[in-house]
């Protein structure tokens, strides 16, 4: 019925028809050449040929790879402070000048946010973002304000962070519980008591951690629960790695409880000989993100895909570098409408090429690894509208436009000719 369905649209009924470009959708098991069309705002169809009479727009994708949207799973974008605001604020980020141009079109900001402000960060940021933004609630209730805040064990309860989660089901999707000094396991605990009442992931940022008073073996082996997230899995900062040089064995149980491990890069949490030693030990993360904030976005970091492209240069396979970025973290916070590209999806994509040559990057100690590959973002497209298109595919020669119909300064003719047709 789908195929008669696709066989009859009229010409031209597509919005956007990406032709020829190599699909890595890793949900659905695809990892081939295949055209994909979009409608309004939902993935239309997919197959190995689509008639180019059925796009209303078409662009050659050829040499390129196309992919669902990226999922950045650790950003810090609560920016703006004032009395009820986020101390994260000072380094937070609004997303859209960091993710559209690197083919991210979804965030989570984990923790910038408790119950108390999360609201405040709803209304002045989550709410006015292109990107969608996604939020796990800090389990401490003014959120991420730093010093003593962070360590205000009164400030940590379940109760409210349930309450506000069940507010906001759409939006948030997770716990977040950072940078408690210890000896205490109560910011966890409590943690996952949220978690538990909202039904939604708790993520673990071990802080400064005391590794005597709060093993890390104990964290992952018995405080975690099956779907929990631990993050800047590749730091170093606390006993990832022994002295052996081989990666705890708490990674490994934890894993196979179920928890998942997430890179959070950051300005201080990735460093090349732990993510060295735990891919050659056969562990590699489940998710690959940033904790984009003002430390890391000009440093080591830089970029979401300029994180990705480090486990290229560590020798993972493009295919499992994207599912890091795709429907590996949207199945982390349980979006199972995120992350893939099958028939009737949000239309997030990713289209990027591969570059090849003599390439450096640096982790948080500033850490030199070479590479010979690097993904580019060429074009995104987020709920089936181009918002980033580096080199003008979508667009037309101005010298083939008639002068009287040129448009003007911040006019899309394609866009308003897409908007009007709608409206008929």
């Amino acid at each position: 019925m789908l195929a008669l369905a696709r066989s009859s649209r009229a010409a031209g009924e597509y919005d956007l028809l990406l032709k020829g470009g190599h699909l890595i959708d890793p949900k659905n098991g695809i990892s081939a050449v295949r055209d994909v069309a979009l409608l309004d705002g939902k993935v239309a169809a997919v197959a190995e040929s689509i008639d180019p009479a059925m796009g209303f727009k078409v662009v050659d994708c050829q040499g390129l790879y196309v992919t669902p949207g990226l999922i950045d799973l650790h950003v810090h974008t609560f920016s703006g402070t004032n009395e009820r605001g986020s101390y994260a604020g000072d380094l937070s980020l609004y997303p859209d000048g960091y993710t559209l141009r690197v083919g991210v079109t979804t965030v989570v900001d984990t923790g910038c946010s408790g119950w108390r402000n999360f609201e405040l960060f709803k209304d002045t940021v989550i709410d006015r973002s292109q990107t969608r933004i996604l939020a796990m609630l800090n389990i401490v209730g003014n959120g991420m304000r730093g010093g003593r805040y962070e360590q205000a064990l009164d400030d940590m309860k379940a109760a409210p962070t349930i309450a506000m989660a069940k507010k906001y089901p759409e939006t948030v999707v997770g716990v977040k519980c950072a940078h408690y000094n210890g000896p205490e396991w109560l910011p966890v605990e409590e943690a996952v008591r949220a978690g538990d009442g909202a039904g939604v992931p708790v993520m673990i940022d071990f802080g400064a951690n005391l590794p005597d008073a709060r093993p890390i073996e104990v964290l992952l082996g018995e405080k975690l629960r099956p779907g929990d997230i631990y993050t800047h899995c590749f730091a170093g900062n606390r006993r990832e790695i022994l002295d052996n040089g081989k990666p705890n064995p708490g990674f490994f149980a934890g894993r196979e409880r179920g928890v998942y491990f997430d890179v959070g890069h950051g300005g201080g949490s990735f460093k090349w000989s732990v993510a060295e030693a735990c891919l050659k030990a056969g562990f590699p993360p489940d998710s690959i993100s940033t904790d984009l904030h003002v430390g890391s976005m000009n440093s080591g970091m830089l970029s979401q895909l300029n994180t990705m492209s480090k486990f290229l240069a560590l020798g993972e396979s493009l295919d499992d570098v994207i599912q890091q970025a795709t429907s590996n973290p949207a199945r982390e916070i349980k979006r199972d409408d995120l992350g893939h590209l099958t028939v009737g999806a949000t239309a997030d994509l990713g289209i990027f090429s591969l570059a090849t040559g003599d390439f450096g990057f640096v982790d948080s100690f500033g850490g030199l690894q070479k590479g010979d590959r690097k993904l580019i973002c060429e074009m995104t497209v987020k709920d089936g509208q181009v918002v980033f298109d580096v080199n003008g595919r979508t667009r037309q020669n101005w010298r083939s436009i008639e002068p009287l119909n040129y448009p003007r300064q911040g006019d899309s003719r394609w866009d308003g000719i897409l908007q009007r047709r709608r409206s008929q």
